[in-house]
């Protein structure tokens, strides 16, 4: 072993030092799970792979001192499956809010409806959301998947996107799974303030439409004004349907009709002023001892609060029709509509580590609530109600979505043993008090819309929803590092999970048991409408139709237990495989609740109970050190979600659409195979290149089908499906010293760029069968899909380049130009044999500009953010030759918002 002298081992200490992240040294190589690097460590430094040893004498001369660490990689590089990791760094200099658009950047992801996120073109179904390796539950009715922009980028410390299947993580594995590692406790405490305010072209200023709620809306917490009113809680409580009959009296009904909240929650209101979006966050963390334990402590709390007005063209075609001697399409509805939805979002984050030794513990909660209150006028024809008539339709919403997650984590080490654990519990929340639709049709002899509570196409709805849903999971892996003539590690693991939720909606029309109401009523404003005097005077009514459409209720649960094998061995030099078997045996059970025992529709229960063994093997190939080759197979599954199987109505706000569940869906299996070219020619600069193809059994598509005044989004099984393609992402920096000037010593350029491409198939033969997703019989699968067309939701390109230059020195200077695009994407399968129903989002550039400071000696940072700077609109559309459907068309406009922080 080689001495030094005290000088001269500071010096290497120091050169290591700007080497090595200090988060590598007394570092070991952590189990093999599902978790993402440590928050306060740079992406490159979590796998170890290359031991240092420095040694030199102590203070006295007479002593030695050895340090040890490792040299840690990029995290790409090492980890033993093909993964895309969203560093800290990368979610700041994209300065996207929440983490689903931080993900759009990532190759071969989509976000879809600014919310969901797509893998390699592959619904959201196909996504698995992680937090710190555990599940997640979602507080939107309309999904298991949770969606992901309601996780602020300042709770988020890093997120790995792993695209090939390793036994370890759940077997619910289509397109990828997606981890999110929360903050946890850095080395220096601090504490921290940001601020920001903004808009965009369309909304902020602008014209927009709102409704009263209550004073305290804008916290995202009303103050009690949509609270079920006693008599109607009462009322409910006897499990009896609102109606007038042997339950209740007219009387009873009258008065239950009166005691709703009514001008507040019906009287939408012209704002010619929208204000500006505003968002504040406070953070920190510190540390101390407890004899020899390490504390940690991390916490988090923010509120953002911002508007959005939408206004374009909605149109619903009924069939094809010959148009000039050839088939197309003519809208049986035609809208035009401005909708404006004030978005409220308050999370909290508090965290506890403990380091005892060589264990490591962590103790998180996260709290998000999700509010979002919803105002819209559409104005058209609809020609079921009536070709010439023009009709007035308003809707006001109060959705509150709400996520707590508690977990704690468990790393320990035993010599050659480690041993990790994880406990979890999550439960998300939605309530949708007073859901509130009018239909005004216009009427020639009074020159005004009219609503008689009776005549078609008019009246009043009002209804109440209210979803519970819970999540508890529990994983322990151990892993065994030994040589049996080449190093490996065996591992080995059990995982549980259950999923239960129960929700119920209970919807009412508005009647007049006097019958049609006199003209000069039938004239005023909705509030009016139903004031006290006119529930009293015209014996207003309401009328219960919860389950005529549906099950007014229904409960569903999912637990899978689950237990892998696997080894990871470097088998030549050079050459190293991972390879496993997961076994999982689930059951998941939808039971329709029928409130009142009338037998309604659809009422019976469902369940699919399967297991299975789910293999997968990656083998990785290091051709030179800064090059590899990865090849990887498994086999994985896809579960039906409780919305797809559940027979209750829910609106979609964004598509702006009724979605209804199918009771005979089954899950899909899929069989993944991958190849992927790596090349690492520089720190954080890389070259990767994939191949990947899948083929799926069994998909479950959107189908799209009208029903009454409705247009309705269902799902179906398809017999089989394809899916292949190809991805490519280059990483590089320049220097910019040579340019010469002070302002180009400590500037560098990136050029960042990645591609996907994305071909699907869905196989659709002669003899194939299929249920029905209405009827439940077996049908023909050619009579609801067509053969060798696209997977809903699968874009054919998806391309982002980011163009930047940023500071190599202590202070933050960047400045970044993003382009995304997305190539059309398939949203729902044409109803009644039309063309599908196609969205179009196009290209997007963004430009972010992030400046830090100093003020009173405090570290700061300045931030401009200008979105959507091309101005690109979403059309989502139908064509058939010549004729086009424009099913949902509107403007989005350029955003700006500018934002400062200052750290103690």
């Amino acid at each position: 072993m080689a001495k030094f002298t005290p000088l001269s081992f500071a010096a290497l200490l120091m050169v290591s030092s700007a080497l090595v992240s200090p988060a590598a040294f007394a570092q070991e190589a952590p189990a093999p799970q599902p978790e993402t690097p440590a928050a306060d460590a740079p992406a490159e430094d979590v796998p170890a792979e290359e031991d240092i040893e420095i040694s030199g004498p102590g203070a006295g001369g007479n002593s030695e001192i050895v340090v040890r660490g490792r040299f840690i990689p990029n995290v790409i590089k090492s980890t033993p499956e093909v993964v895309s990791v969203l560093s800290e760094a990368d979610i700041a200099r994209t300065a996207d809010g929440d983490i689903a658009g931080s993900l759009q950047r990532v190759t071969g992801l989509s976000v879809v409806g600014g919310r969901f996120v797509f893998v390699r073109g592959l619904g959201e179904r196909y996504s698995l959301a992680l937090m710190n390796g555990s599940p997640l539950t979602s507080p939107d009715p309309l999904r298991r998947t949770v969606p992901l922009d309601i996780f602020p980028t300042s709770v988020i410390a890093s997120t790995t996107i792993q695209k090939s299947y390793s036994v370890d993580y759940p077997g619910e594995f289509g397109g990828g799974a997606i981890n999110l590692t929360t903050k946890s406790v850095p080395r220096d405490p601090f504490f921290k303030i940001e601020f920001s305010t903004g808009g965009d072209t369309i909304t902020t200023g602008e014209v927009g439409y709102t409704y009263f709620g209550s004073s305290t809306d804008f916290t995202g917490f009303d103050n009690g004004a949509r609270d079920l009113p006693r008599p109607l809680v009462q009322a409910f409580a006897t499990g009896n349907p609102i109606s007038a009959g042997a339950n209740f009296t007219p009387a009873q009904i009258r008065d239950l009709t009166a005691s709703l909240a009514n001008a507040n929650t019906t009287l939408i209101q012209r704002n010619n002023n929208i204000p500006v979006n505003f968002s504040g966050q406070i953070s920190g963390a510190t540390n101390f001892l407890v004899g020899d334990v390490n504390i940690g402590v991390v916490g988090a709390a923010g509120i953002n609060n911002t508007w959005r007005t939408r206004g374009g063209v909605q149109q619903v075609s009924q069939g094809i029709v010959p148009i000039n001697g050839a088939d197309g399409l003519l809208p049986d509805r035609d809208f035009r509509f401005l909708t404006t939805e004030n978005r409220i979002v308050v999370n909290g984050l508090l965290g506890l580590t403990a380091d005892v030794g060589e264990h490591k513990f962590k103790l998180t909660n996260l709290y998000i609530r999700d509010t979002l209150k919803d105002a819209s006028i559409r104005e058209g024809f609809d020609s079921r109600v009536s070709d010439t008539r023009l009709i007035n339709r308003s809707r006001t919403n109060w959705f509150e979505r709400q996520l707590f997650n508690t977990q704690l984590v468990g790393e320990m080490k035993f010599d050659a043993f480690r041993l990790n654990f994880r406990g979890s519990y999550a439960n998300s929340q939605r309530e949708a008090p007073y859901e509130r639709t009018f239909d005004y049709t216009f009427s020639p002899a009074a020159n005004d819309f009219v609503n008689d509570l009776q005549s078609a196409g008019e009246g009043a709805r009002i209804a109440f929803s209210d979803l519970d849903d819970n999540v508890y999971g529990a994983n322990v892996d151990l892993a065994y590092e030994t040589d049996i003539g080449i190093p490996v590690t065996f591992s080995a693991g059990y995982a549980y999970y259950k999923n239960d939720r129960f929700s119920i909606r209970r919807d009412f029309r508005f009647l007049s048991g006097a019958g049609a109401l006199p003209f000069a009523v039938s004239q005023q404003r909705p509030d009016f409408l139903l004031s006290d005097f006119n529930v009293y005077t015209y014996d207003v009514r309401l009328v219960e139709t919860s389950g005529t459409s549906g099950a007014a209720a229904y409960s569903a649960d999912l637990e899978v237990h689950a237990g892998y094998l696997q080894f990871d061995a470097e088998i030549v030099q050079g050459l190293r495989l991972q390879a496993g078997v997961r076994y999982e045996d689930g059951e998941q059970n939808v039971l329709p609740i029928d409130l009142f025992g009338s037998g309604g529709v659809n009422i019976f229960p469902t369940q699919i109970k399967n297991d299975y063994f789910l293999p997968a093997a990656t083998l990785t190939w290091n051709i030179a050190d800064d090059m590899q080759l990865r090849i990887a197979a498994s086999k994985t599954i896809a579960r039906p979600q409780f919305r797809e199987l559940a027979p209750q109505q829910y609106l979609d706000l964004e598509f702006d659409r009724t979605f209804f569940g199918n009771q005979f869906l089954v899950d899909s299996e899929l069989l993944n195979f991958e190849t992927r070219f790596e090349y690492y020619f520089g720190r954080d600069e890389r070259l990767t290149a994939a191949l990947f193809y899948k083929d799926i059994d069994n998909p479950i598509e959107n189908i799209a089908f009208a029903q009454g005044e409705t247009f309705f989004t269902t799902f179906a099984n398809a017999p089989k499906a394809t899916l292949y393609g190809g991805e490519i992402e280059i990483v590089k920096y320049y220097d910019l010293i040579d340019l010469g000037g002070k302002f180009f010593e400590e500037r560098r350029l990136l050029l960042s760029g990645n591609y996907t491409y994305t071909k699907s198939d869905v196989k659709v033969s002669a003899g194939d069968m299929i249920a029905d997703p209405l009827s439940g019989r077996m049908v023909p699968a050619t009579s609801i899909f067509r053969n060798n067309f696209p997977l809903t939701g699968q874009s054919d390109h998806i391309a982002n380049i980011q163009v930047g230059f940023e500071s190599t020195g202590e202070r933050i200077s960047q400045q970044t130009l993003l382009l995304s695009w997305n190539g059309n994407r398939v949203t729902n399968r044409g109803p009644s044999g039309q063309p599908d129903l196609v969205e179009y989002t196009g290209a997007r550039l963004d430009f972010v500009w992030r400046e830090g400071f100093k003020l009173f000696n405090k570290v700061g940072e300045l931030k401009f953010e200008a979105r959507n700077l091309l101005s690109t609109d979403y059309i989502e559309f139908q064509r058939l030759n010549n004729s086009l459907i424009l099913n949902n068309a509107y403007e989005i406009g350029r955003s700006f918002q500018i934002s400062a922080s200052l750290q103690f």
